[in-house]
């Protein structure tokens, strides 16, 4: 007799899948829905209240100058914003911890498009509200060679307008599920950022964003690139 695959089969089985990024996330949202239903009617519930308050709606959209940032890597090195553009245009990109799936799948997706990226003149960095072992932890994961920052109670997100508090609901959801964010974060607040993208150009300003309540749904690596080229 076959044994169900587990949680983790069921990852792994989406990321090593020869498809889009947008196919990978569905698929493993679809995926998720079969094994714990109550966590994703849980999770719907959560992204139509986002939603419903217009969650960040009012971030910096294109066109608008990107706020600077000086935020320490997984290695404890800081990292800010101008020096990044020295370089190139750069795609900022949010993700709620080391332990979100979709994260880690959309992660493992830029960096393995790490080539098409650098030959667009760009560079990608990711953002996590976690402490350093587990941005690190994150790296390693996702086998990222671009910085993972950390963004210590969600301060700069916050002051994006993306951060949001988890309800008591999902936080249960959550916690039954393992994933225990006063543990990985430091704090007992419970705030998540938004997942959100930001497209820079090397003046700074915004090309090009995506930000969704729906942390299943990330910005097309393609779109990603696009924006880049545009604007190296």
């Amino acid at each position: 007799m076959s044994t169900a695959p587990s949680f983790q089969d069921i990852l792994q089985q989406c990321r090593a899948m020869d498809a889009s990024l947008g196919e990978r996330l569905t698929a493993f949202a679809t995926e998720v829905r079969r094994w714990r239903p109550s966590f994703a009617e849980a999770v719907d519930r959560l992204v139509s209240r986002l939603q419903r308050s217009g969650a960040g709606q009012h971030a910096p959209k294109p066109g608008d100058a990107m706020p600077p940032f000086l935020l320490p890597d997984e290695k404890g090195r800081l990292v800010g914003l101008d020096d990044l553009l020295r370089e190139g245009p750069v795609a900022l990109t949010f993700n709620r911890g080391h332990w979100c799936p979709y994260c880690r799948i959309n992660v493992e997706a830029l960096s393995m498009a790490q080539r098409e990226i650098a030959r667009a003149g760009g560079r990608v960095v990711a953002v996590v509200p976690e402490r350093q072992r587990f941005a690190s932890a994150f790296k390693s994961d996702t086998h990222a060679d671009f910085p993972i920052l950390i963004d210590m109670d969600n301060g700069y997100a916050m002051s994006l307008g993306l951060a949001f508090w988890v309800d008591d609901e999902m936080k249960k959801e959550m916690l039954g599920a393992g994933y225990d964010l006063a543990a990985f974060q430091g704090s007992d607040s419970w705030l998540l950022p938004i997942p959100a993208t930001f497209v820079i150009g090397r003046d700074g300003k915004i090309a090009a964003r995506f930000i969704d309540p729906d942390y299943r749904k990330r910005m097309a690596v393609e779109d990603l690139l696009a924006a880049l080229r545009e604007n190296h």
